[in-house]
């Protein structure tokens, strides 16, 4: 009696686990969190990263254990940089705000609400603002060239716990923001992220 009744459960688990992997569903919800913009340094110019923050919406369509994750959400991004010139220390606090939308393609493992993911795929970002506190024509080489609309790529992994969900990303910036209008310097954004997304509802 034993050995069926742990069969029965090891069936009904099995079953419910292929379930939640194969079976078709849409997600969708809201996610929040904090990010550290990464800027190398290059050359004369040196950057002290900053936290950023994350906000915004999340959908999830899923089949067969893979999903499709395309998310919108604007984000803060944040660093000083600082330079020398005739000895004197030019320090320009740049603060980005962007619309992004990642497309991310992955995978899960787990069952019943609980569960791992990972996922990777591209990130186009749309500026929203571009502050910097160098004004001065005459310093205008410390100043970010940051463009209109930036490419970078996600990688990242999560944890799922009934509604809630925890992501930590890597975002690798793809195309090169000049330091000053001439681009003899450039760098690139680089942002680690850790986020708290909550399921408002699936189908």
């Amino acid at each position: 009696m034993k050995k069926i009744i742990l069969t029965l459960l090891i069936c009904s688990v099995f079953t419910g686990f292929v379930s939640a992997q194969t079976i078709p569903n849409f997600q969708f919800g809201l996610k929040g969190g904090i990010n550290l913009a990464a800027f190398p340094e290059n050359g004369v110019f040196s950057n002290s990263n900053q936290a950023g923050y994350v906000g915004g919406v999340w959908a999830r369509f899923g089949a067969l254990g893979f999903n499709f994750q395309p998310e919108l959400y604007l984000t803060g991004k944040d660093v000083n940089t600082s330079y020398t010139d005739n000895n004197q220390v030019y320090t320009n606090k740049v603060r980005f705000t962007s619309l992004d939308l990642p497309l991310l393609f992955g995978g899960k493992i787990g069952a019943f609400g609980f569960g791992a993911r990972f996922y990777t795929g591209p990130v186009v970002s749309f500026a929203v603002n571009k502050d910097q506190t160098l004004s001065d024509a005459a310093h205008n080489a410390g100043t970010l060239e940051f463009k209109n609309q930036n490419y970078a790529w996600q990688f990242g992994g999560g944890v799922d716990i009934q509604n809630l969900s925890i992501d930590l990303r890597y975002e690798a910036g793809m195309n090169k923001i000049a330091y000053g209008a001439d681009d003899d310097s450039h760098t690139r954004i680089n942002l680690f992220s850790l986020t708290l997304a909550y399921k408002l509802f699936s189908l």
